[in-house]
């Protein structure tokens, strides 16, 4: 299956190791690549603390991984159904679709962190 029509110049790359679909079918709604958060929106707010940080794709919302006590980004994806999110974590570059349970990389895209 050839992949599917990306960002300019970006280049899909599945992760073989684990994942129910063979492509995303959500790449379309990807309309954010950066942002500058110092961490989890909602921790930050509450007081609360996080292992590693999530980065919605479709809305720009930084939230707690799945290991941190709040799962921020999961429940992110519960409540608004947006179903790609990145790893907003310096030097790590994949990319996890809820709706297709499918871990990616989109290469020559920029960082997940905006810098500045």
């Amino acid at each position: 299956m050839p992949p599917p029509t990306l960002l300019l110049g970006a280049t899909y790359v599945p992760d073989q190791e684990a994942h129910m679909a063979d492509t995303c079918t959500h790449l379309d709604q990807i309309r954010v690549l950066s942002v500058n958060q110092p961490g989890c929106q909602e921790c930050l707010a509450s007081g609360g603390t996080w292992m590693h940080l999530r980065l919605c794709v479709e809305c720009g919302q930084v939230g707690c991984c799945d290991n941190s006590p709040n799962q921020h980004a999961t429940h992110h994806f519960q409540a608004t159904g947006h179903p790609i999110m990145r790893s907003y974590e310096p030097g790590e570059d994949w990319w996890w679709c809820y709706v297709d349970e499918l871990g990616f990389e989109l290469k020559d895209v920029e960082p997940a962190r905006a810098s500045g």
